[in-house]
């Protein structure tokens, strides 16, 4: 596939570039899609949650009344789930959601991410650039000029840039990575795949080890 190279204004540079076809043109595996995600989003769960039951309610353990004759059902302390502010029956308790993918798994999860991208041309390749300083109103300038103010948007960058990275953190739809930081959740998470020009080579490098 060969994408024509914008600059960070836009326009067209005059130069296109053709994408790697094993790894933005190949047959998308959506069983390791789906794996690659399920892993990245249970990694990303802190396992924390806790509920106190019975045994840790701080009330009293008498007997709130008789065994029998009151015509209702038994009843012991007042830490039975079965009462208000009772113990919970079968809480959350703290655990660990990690789990591990085959790294062979994981390229072919992402290859077949960035292949959908293309096949949608949801992907721009832009020339290599960066802000004199960290300025988020420079970062929406940038996603204007490429009409996509109201896009989730991708950025993938060679390596990392304080300036453009800074620029886009208080932009709830933007995000920037580096090459190196590619996920399958993040490419199929935005809208728009925006890459440097520069991160092609790196991608490539990374998938194709």
């Amino acid at each position: 596939m060969e994408l024509v190279v914008l600059d960070n204004t836009g326009k067209d540079t005059g130069r296109k570039i053709t994408l790697a076809e094993d790894i933005f043109n190949v047959e998308p595996n959506d069983h390791a899609i789906y794996l690659d995600i399920k892993s990245y989003l249970a990694n990303q769960r802190q396992g924390t949650h806790k509920s106190k039951e019975r045994a840790e309610v701080a009330f009293s353990t008498k007997k709130i009344k008789k065994q029998k004759g009151t015509g209702g059902a038994r009843a012991g302390s007042v830490k039975s789930p079965l009462f208000r502010k009772g113990g919970r029956a079968f809480g959350p308790r703290p655990r660990d959601y990690h789990f591990k993918l085959n790294k062979k798994l994981k390229v072919v999860a992402r290859k077949s991410a960035l292949s959908y991208k293309a096949t949608e041309a949801n992907i721009s390749v832009i020339s290599d650039f960066t802000f004199q300083s960290p300025k988020t109103k420079d970062y929406i300038t940038f996603l204007n000029s490429l009409s996509l103010q109201d896009k989730k948007t991708l950025l993938i960058i060679s390596q990392v840039d304080d300036n453009v990275i800074l620029s886009s953190r208080n932009l709830s739809r933007a995000k920037v990575i580096t090459a190196d930081q590619i996920t399958t959740y993040d490419v199929l998470n935005a809208d728009k795949l925006l890459i440097a020009e520069g991160s092609l080579e790196k991608i490539s490098n990374i998938l194709n080890k």
